[in-house]
């Protein structure tokens, strides 16, 4: 059996503010579609299929701490995997992303989100993580979607740019836009709760899409529902990481919600990210992932670049901004952690 990570790994001391013996170093989307291995194993079946096999997922979320040497294991599955558990028709469509069969319109499709209960809807994701914690020596990150992003796949039907049904559905309607919210807080708390329980160390939410709206109508029609997510998991005892693209605007905001560490992405410089947000105590990120398309010279100069200008006080753990791109080449990710940890080793 595996050692279960303590305050002392490097990716839990970071994410606490605390000193660490180097920069812990992990890749949104690290277990995926970029690593050869992983293409030969899971083929092109369902990935909301292959999620209720926890050998395969297990599997496929060690690839990349093997391959590449990161300082955590973030669990293979998908943001909308609770919806599509609790009857949600919905679908990753190879090339599109989620598309759900019925878009949300009215108060009536309320009545088709129904709560979580993981134990029975979601029993293999709790049985892949115990594996994980089994067979690793670094924490498992387990992971649920933000409510604005869930929200506004369930009311776009598919992914979007402008985001634009769900913006005017927030707007005309915001008794049902909140109570929509109110839904997806509770799936994400007991998805949450299912991981932790199962042994994840730190737990990550992915609202990807929060960064299309204002500062104004973030604190109106988000952050209320994202501070409760917060309030209610906080006795779980985890980092709790806070997620979003593109959310240089609301970073004070997102900050005060409660998260241990505040995910940052490629567009704000960490000095920038930690004035904007002082009540966090830890940042992730922010590597450009284009910017590992590009030639290793580059590629090392940004990053020497990002370990240079981390801001003093705060924990840090190096990540990409957003996901690993699926043209990156694995070698470049192995000789980024290897970077990483040997120029702030101490």
């Amino acid at each position: 059996m595996a050692a279960a990570p303590t305050e002392t790994d490097p990716f839990l001391a970071a994410c606490a503010g605390q000193p660490v013996r180097h920069t812990p170093v992990w890749f949104m989307r690290q277990a995926g579609r970029a690593l050869p291995e992983y293409r030969a194993l899971r083929g092109d079946g369902s990935i909301l299929e292959s999620l209720t096999h926890p050998e395969l997922a297990a599997e496929i979320t060690m690839q990349p701490v093997r391959r590449y040497g990161v300082d955590a294991a973030v669990v293979f599955s998908d943001i909308m995997a609770p919806l599509w558990a609790t009857g949600v028709g919905v679908d990753i469509v190879p090339g599109v992303g989620p598309v759900v069969e019925h878009p949300f319109r009215s108060e009536d499709d309320l009545r088709r989100l129904r709560p979580l209960v993981a134990g029975e809807d979601m029993p293999w994701a709790g049985e892949t993580i115990a594996m994980l914690t089994e067979q690793l020596k670094v924490p498992v990150i387990g992971f649920a979607g933000g409510p604005f992003t869930l929200a506004s796949y369930l009311i776009e039907g598919r992914p979007s740019r402008e985001h634009q049904s769900t913006k005017a559905l927030m707007h005309a309607e915001p008794e049902l836009w909140h109570s929509l919210l109110q839904r997806l807080v509770d799936l994400a708390v007991a998805t949450i709760e299912d991981q932790v329980a199962a042994g994840a160390a730190a737990v990550q939410i992915f609202d990807s899409w929060v960064g299309t709206l204002s500062a104004a109508d973030y604190d109106r029609f988000v952050l209320p529902a994202v501070t409760r997510f917060f309030d209610d998991t906080r006795h779980l005892g985890v980092p709790r990481i806070h997620f979003g693209v593109g959310t240089g605007e609301l970073l004070h905001s997102m900050a005060s919600a409660g998260a241990e560490v505040l995910g940052v992405d490629w567009r704000v410089p960490l000095p920038a990210a930690a004035e904007r947000a002082p009540e966090a105590g830890a940042l992730q990120g922010n590597l450009d992932p284009a910017v590992c398309l590009a030639p290793w010279p580059v590629v090392a100069r940004e990053a020497r670049r990002i370990i240079s200008e981390r801001p003093a006080g705060v924990g840090h753990v190096f990540n990409l901004g957003h996901g690993v791109l699926p043209e990156t080449d694995p070698d470049t990710l192995a000789r980024l952690v290897d970077l990483v940890h040997e120029e702030t080793a101490g």
